[in-house]
């Protein structure tokens, strides 16, 4: 029996082929996503929502041909919103998580914040709520019907619904959920406009596309990789490191903190969850910055360094040299930047600068388990590192489990989002809670 997990991710869009009886991947195929359309205001990050199923659905195609799943999972990019009309179709573009609206200041103060403090709640600016909002008082997409998540969306799109259905993981990510009881805030519903989409805290099936595979409903893609990269979810502590990072554990139960979001899981567990908002892109910005000094002296570099900065990671101390990474700041202190401080005349050198950075980045990630530890049931006994900024980098690897005080493993599975979906749906298609 095989089952199908698809990913649909910012830049790419990834599926497995998994072995329901071994869980074991078959098959995994990334594509290249949807591009990013203009941005005329500057702060827009939005794709074609029609080009990105449309893209779904001719990998999903080929690979039910080939495999015959039983069930299909799926996943995508969370906080991001497709606005759907009645007919259940795209009204509009989808909105990624990394849209800046949400953080124009229009004379009031930026919208996410003030959307935050009337609602109690945390929003950001690129969460599907802070962002439908700010189009409505624009006049963009005031008719919408609904609103869904990619994930979400794609699976409209291959079961026919004309309204969307989303698991709770999926639905908490747009914002104004109350993920203590499953459900939207009634006043963030009112904000909308009657558009927040019908939530089930349960696993459930879509429906079934033409070729009459049962498709189960979407969930977030934190969730997804924390399935598909954690071999003892109980007792897993994940560290994913892509363009931003998450370090994550799994609870029983719903509790709140400053530091970390609160994310509905599976049935009856949580996954507490902090997100650094640079993670690897701490390291382009580096990179970037190295190959720049080297065009002053005239030796301009167009490819890649990172093999020869992880090299120099590797041999090298910091030197009491220290990097704050949050060049973005935070998701609560958007205006926060970072920081290089220590600095003397015999460590500012590029080796040190670099394993300065990489012990930045692990340092964030190590702050909100710090915060998130004292709710754990069970210490956990390694860490499982999953993402192309870790997986590709030795000396992140050897920082890690020096600043967290664990082993840490490597995730074996590359693409543990669409594993993760694949897995969900094998566990609903067997009855189990999920």
């Amino acid at each position: 029996m095989n089952i199908l997990g698809i990913d649909m991710g910012t830049t790419t869009i990834s599926a497995v082929a998994l072995d329901g009886d071994t869980r074991a991947v078959l098959r995994a195929e990334t594509r290249p996503a949807a591009p990013f359309l203009p941005a005329p205001g500057g702060y827009e990050r939005a794709q074609d929502a029609e080009d990105a199923a449309d893209r779904a659905m001719a990998l999903a195609g080929a690979l039910i041909r080939e495999y015959r799943p039983a069930a299909i999972g799926l996943t995508g990019q969370m906080h991001g919103v497709v606005p759907v009309d009645g007919a259940g179709r795209a009204l509009g573009p989808l909105y990624t998580w990394q849209d800046g609206r949400g953080d124009v200041d229009e004379g009031e103060g930026p919208l996410a914040r003030r959307l935050s403090e009337e609602l109690g709640l945390p929003l950001a600016t690129g969460y599907g709520l802070v962002t439908h909002v700010f189009n409505r008082r624009h006049g963009l997409h005031g008719d919408a019907a609904a609103l869904a998540t990619i994930g979400a969306y794609v699976g409209m799109r291959l079961t026919g619904r004309k309204t969307p259905l989303l698991h709770a993981s999926d639905a908490a990510s747009l914002g104004g959920y109350r993920a203590n009881k499953h459900e939207f805030d009634v006043r963030a519903l009112s904000l909308s406009g009657g558009a927040l989409p019908e939530s089930t805290p349960l696993g459930a099936w879509l429906g079934e596309p033409a070729e009459g595979v049962p498709v189960a409903v979407s969930i977030g893609d934190n969730q997804a990789s924390f399935l598909g990269a954690a071999e003892e979810p109980d007792r897993a502590l994940l560290a994913n490191i892509g363009t931003g990072a998450q370090i994550s554990a799994c609870v029983d139960r719903y509790v709140a903190g400053d530091a970390f979001d609160t994310r509905p899981f599976t049935a009856g567990k949580y996954l507490l969850v902090n997100s650094p908002l640079c993670g690897g892109r701490s390291y382009a910005i580096l990179e970037k910055f190295l190959r720049a000094c080297a065009a002053l002296a005239g030796a301009e570099v167009k490819e890649p360094i990172y093999e020869a900065m992880n090299r120099l990671a590797l041999e090298a101390d910091a030197g009491g040299l220290r990097v704050d990474p949050r060049f973005a700041g935070t998701r609560r202190e958007p205006d926060r930047r970072g920081v290089i401080s220590g600095l003397s005349e015999e460590n500012f050198t590029p080796a040190r600068l670099i394993r300065a950075t990489l012990e930045g980045m692990a340092g964030e990630l190590y702050e909100g388990y710090q915060a998130m530890k004292p709710f754990l049931r069970d210490a956990p006994a390694r860490l499982t590192a999953s993402g192309n900024a870790v997986r590709r980098n030795p000396a992140l690897q050897r920082i890690l489990g020096e600043t967290f005080g664990l082993p840490v493993a490597l995730s074996p599975w590359r693409e543990e989002a669409a594993r993760g979906a694949a897995l969900f749906a094998l566990a609903l298609l067997r009855g189990e809670a999920v």
